[in-house]
């Protein structure tokens, strides 16, 4: 049996998960309305991801004999002034999710909880995944965003994304 706090954690991230899904869908609805499909494929692909995540947690959740307990998700920001802006909301939104993680890692250390350790570990190699491909994009549009051209291609390769469940 975990912990309440533990438990109650791994909830709350459970729904940062589910709520980080429902803020890239809002920067693929930006990247839509603007005629950036590519980019939106990569934002809707990456709401997956999130998806996946959540619904990850909540498995080991009733894995463990808990509940999971779903919150209301917050309305996310819906406008932007260019596609880099989105990118950086992308890579701080990572950021913030890699300190919950660091978080739910020392709860469970200080519970010797050693089974969520061990499931939180995923994650943790997952978000420095997740902030590099973030840098990464943010570099390369910084590089190209005065270039239509150059532009169009890197959106069109992003366009080809797609998320596969493990």
């Amino acid at each position: 049996m975990l912990s309440q706090s533990l438990t109650e954690a791994l909830n709350k991230q459970m729904n940062e998960e589910f709520q980080a899904a429902h803020a890239y869908m809002a920067m693929a609805a930006y990247c839509a309305k603007e005629s950036y499909d590519g980019f939106a494929n990569f934002y809707e692909q990456q709401a997956e991801e999130e998806r996946f995540h959540g619904t990850k947690i909540y498995n080991y959740l009733n894995d463990r004999d808990e509940h999971a307990i779903f919150t209301d998700i917050k309305a996310p920001k819906t406008e932007f002034s260019t596609i880099l802006e989105t990118f950086e909301a992308g890579l701080a939104q990572e950021q913030q999710v890699t300190k919950n993680f660091y978080q739910l890692a020392e709860i469970a250390k200080n519970d010797n909880e050693f089974a969520t350790i061990s499931f939180l570990n995923w994650f943790l190699d997952e978000q420095v995944e997740e902030e590099a491909m973030f840098k990464k994009h943010i570099d390369y549009i910084r590089r190209i965003i005065d270039d239509a051209n150059a532009l169009y291609l890197y959106e069109k390769e992003l366009g080809q994304r797609t998320f596969q469940a493990e």
